[in-house]
């Protein structure tokens, strides 16, 4: 009976993620826990890790996990990050450098399962912001990372042009009119990103896609299960 009752959480997080009908897209196009099992023992390197595991002195603020987000509701159930193991060792290596100018990054969002992004859109349909779920978002695949520049002496977040996710404008990624500060803080980050194998995207300067992630399926994995 105790063993049982053990498991019968584990089982139930399965069955939830076997079973899923998606309102927006072909099931068949998001991998559930199952298909990702078996991909991960014929390809170890494409599994999800923790970020934190792989670079203990990156700094988290997990937004998702918190009503500090823009839909004001708590959407994650742990604050933690996951990316796919190239994309976390690329990460590594910007830290490295940042960490020579006194630099470091905070994270305020990566793996993200396809399920969220669903209610993202829901939330707030500007596919300008939030992405579509009839893709699907980078971040499902487990390849995409929003962050931000800190001092490591402070602790502080640099100067940018505006806070995460931010619908604004002033979000852009070339946005020009702005201090020159933000602009030359924008654009470092940015460069460092891009000599490690990232591209930011149009609309958010914090928002970093990881250049092979079209080689990744969709994910619909809980945290809980990784």
């Amino acid at each position: 009976m105790k063993r049982f009752i053990l498991l019968n959480p584990f089982v139930l997080i399965i069955n939830m993620v076997f079973g899923q009908h998606y309102k927006y897209i072909d099931s068949s196009k998001v991998m559930g826990l199952k298909s990702y099992v078996s991909e991960i023992k014929q390809h170890p390197d494409s599994r999800l890790v923790e970020i934190k595991k792989y670079i203990p002195e990156i700094v988290l603020d997990i937004r998702y996990a918190t009503t500090n987000n823009f839909t004001h509701h708590r959407m994650y159930p742990q604050a933690r990050a996951f990316a796919r193991l190239p994309v976390v060792m690329a990460l590594k290596d910007v830290e490295t450098d940042l960490k020579a100018q006194g630099l470091g990054l905070k994270i305020y969002d990566a793996y993200r399962p396809y399920t969220i992004t669903a209610k993202f859109y829901e939330i707030t349909p500007d596919t300008n912001f939030v992405a579509d779920p009839r893709k699907g978002s980078k971040h499902n695949r487990g390849c995409a990372i929003d962050l931000s520049l800190i001092d490591l002496k402070t602790g502080k977040e640099l100067d940018m042009p505006t806070a995460f996710d931010s619908f604004s404008r002033k979000a852009a990624a070339d946005y020009p009119d702005l201090p020159k500060q933000q602009i030359a803080n924008r654009e470092l980050l940015k460069s460092v990103m891009q000599a490690h194998g990232f591209k930011v995207i149009a609309t958010e300067w914090w928002h970093y896609d990881f250049n092979g992630w079209a080689n990744y399926p969709l994910l619909d994995i809980p945290f809980a299960a990784i």
